[in-house]
C-alpha cells in the first residue's frame, strides 16, 4: 500500500522501513544479509528506507550503499530517504571538535554528495533536516535546497522533529512535504501540540520515528503506563477476535489519525516488518482509539 506525502510529493510506502539499527549501532548486519532484507522488503511493498548519515557513526549509509551494488535494479524499485544537519563526536569525524547541529548550505551540499556516492545512487528522494538549529537561517537552507533540487541530486525535502513554528519558517521559504517527528501512545506531544494539526493544515503526511515506544511496552518489566497500554489493546484483539499482534494494533492506532502518518519501523527482522506492513489493513474505531489514548494518559478526555 502507498501513499503521497504531499499534493504535490513522492509515493511512498505506507510503512517505511528504518534502518538505523542495521549496522554498527544494532545488528551488525552484513552485505549478504542487507541485501536480502532489502529485497524481501521491497517484495512484500515496503519500499521507502529510512537513513541518516549519522546512523552507524556516518557508516550505515554506506553499508546498505553496498548490498544495493550487489543488485542495481533495486534502485528503481524503492525510495530513499535521509537527514542531514548533525555533527558527532566519533572517530569517523574526529574534526568534529564537539557535538553540534550544522545547517549551513556548505554542510548541507556536502552531507547530500557524501550520501549520494554512499548510498551508491544518483538522487535522494526525500532530503530531511535532521535537527532544527537555533543558528539555521530559512534563506540559506532554502537556497540549497533549490540548487539541489535543480542538480537532480534531491527530488524532495522535509525537516524531522521541528516544532510547528520551526516548520513554518523553513515552510514559508521551500515548500516542504513532510515532519518527521517522534509519536506514538508513549510520546503524545505531536498529537497536542499543534504539530498533527498543522500537517493536515498543509495537506502532507507526517513521519512517526519510535512508533512503538522503542519496544519499552514489549520490555520483559513494563512501567505502569506501558502496562495499560497492553492491557487494553490484549481487551481490544480479544474483543475484536481477530489474529493480530499488539503491535499491529498501536500501529493501526497510530494509522487512524487523520494527518496520515507514515510509521518509521526500526527492525532487522523480515517477519516484524511484514507484520507492521498488514497493519495498514487494520480499521480502527473512533471508540477503540480513545480506549487507547486513555490507558495512555490514565484517565478519560475532559
Amino acid at each position: 500500500m502507498t501513499t503521497s506525502l504531499s499534493e504535490q510529493g513522492p509515493t511512498f510506502s505506507r510503512i517505511v522501513f528504518g534502518v538505523m539499527k542495521w549496522g554498527l549501532w544494532g545488528h551488525q548486519l552484513n552485505t549478504r544479509d542487507m541485501l536480502r532484507l532489502i529485497e524481501e522488503s521491497v517484495a512484500y511493498g515496503v519500499t521507502t528506507f529510512d537513513h541518516a548519515d549519522i546512523y552507524g557513526n556516518y557508516t550505515t549509509e554506506a553499508e546498505f550503499g553496498e548490498a544495493l551494488k550487489l543488485q542495481p535494479s533495486l534502485r528503481d524499485k524503492m525510495q530513499l530517504v535521509t537527514k542531514c544537519g548533525i555533527k558527532m563526536q566519533v572517530p569517523q569525524r574526529s574534526h568534529h571538535r564537539i557535538k553540534s547541529y550544522d545547517t549551513s548550505p556548505e554542510h548541507i551540499r556536502a552531507s547530500v554528495d557524501r550520501s549520494l556516492r554512499n548510498l551508491n545512487t544518483d538522487y535522494i528522494d526525500l532530503l530531511l533536516i535532521h535537527r532544527p538549529s537555533p543558528l539555521m537561517d530559512a534563506d540559506l537552507i532554502a537556497g540549497e535546497f533549490e540548487y539541489l533540487k535543480k542538480e537532480g541530486k534531491v527530488r524532495y525535502f522535509g525537516v524531522s522533529n521541528f516544532t510547528p513554528a520551526q516548520f513554518d519558517l523553513l515552510n514559508s521559504r521551500f515548500p516542504l512535504v513532510t515532519n518527521q517527528v517522534e509519536a506514538a501512545l508513549l510520546h503524545l506531544p505531536p498529537f497536542t501540540d499543534g504539530t498533527l494539526d498543522q500537517c493536515q493544515q498543509h495537506r502532507i503526511r507526517p513521519m512517526a520515528w519510535s512508533p512503538l515506544g522503542g519496544g519499552s511496552i514489549f520490555s520483559t518489566s513494563p512501567d505502569e503506563r506501558a502496562q495499560r497500554i497492553l492491557n487494553t489493546a490484549r481487551e481490544i484483539i480479544e474483543r475484536r477476535q481477530q489474529n493480530i499482534g499488539v503491535d499491529q494494533l498501536l500501529l493501526a492506532w497510530l494509522m487512524r489519525h487523520p494527518s496520515g502518518i507514515l510509521p518509521v519501523v526500526g527492525t532487522a527482522r523480515i517477519e516484524r516488518l511484514k507484520a507492521a506492513a498488514d497493519a495498514v489493513h487494520i480499521m480502527m474505531s473512533q471508540e477503540e482509539w480513545f480506549e487507547l489514548l486513555q490507558a495512555s494518559t490514565g484517565s478519560e478526555v475532559a
